[in-house]
């Protein structure tokens, strides 16, 4: 497997990965497949907010891709950042989650970066798994927040306190 960042021309493999899940799961709670010219623009603002997004490869085909973003705008919540990450279908339970959310939480700036929250639609126990295996608890159940193919669904925070060495003068 190799990691690297992602670039804008990776749009149309994120796409396929990403679009299945809002086809086919309420994984996402997007509801209408995302285009490659919007998912351009996306990476775009991403790579220039400064975030981190990697991609993880396997035998030159794109298997995954795990992203940091804002997890609220104002200017409190600056220390607290939403991660995601997404995996081919066909990749789920080999392994592959584990790496790539291993060396994207090793990139993170703990001197500018104090808390981390995963959103999670439950249920969704793969997910919860690997959360988990990496520090992640549960802080948050919503209920019935979401509306997809016809059922409410749940959401669920879980949240992983990363150290006391931020920098609040920053």
């Amino acid at each position: 497997m190799h990691i690297r960042n992602v670039r804008p021309e990776d749009a149309g493999e994120i796409c396929r990965i990403y679009n299945y899940y809002i086809e086919t799961t309420c994984i996402s709670f997007e509801t209408e497949p995302v285009s490659e010219e919007e998912m351009k623009d996306r990476i775009q603002s991403f790579i220039e907010g400064e975030c981190l997004y990697y991609v993880v490869e396997k035998e030159g085909k794109m298997i995954g891709f795990a992203y940091m973003h804002p997890w609220k705008e104002r200017r409190a919540y600056s220390y607290t950042k939403e991660v995601t990450i997404y995996l081919d279908h066909e990749q789920k339970g080999k392994g592959v989650g584990t790496v790539l959310y291993r060396y994207l939480l090793e990139r993170v700036d703990t001197s500018r970066i104090h808390s981390l929250i995963a959103a999670i639609c439950i249920p969704n126990d793969a997910s919860v798994r690997l959360h988990e295996k990496f520090g992640f608890r549960q802080v948050s159940h919503y209920k019935e927040v979401g509306y997809k193919f016809g059922e409410w669904k749940d959401v669920g925070h879980w949240q992983l306190i990363l150290g006391k060495d931020v920098s609040l003068n920053k």
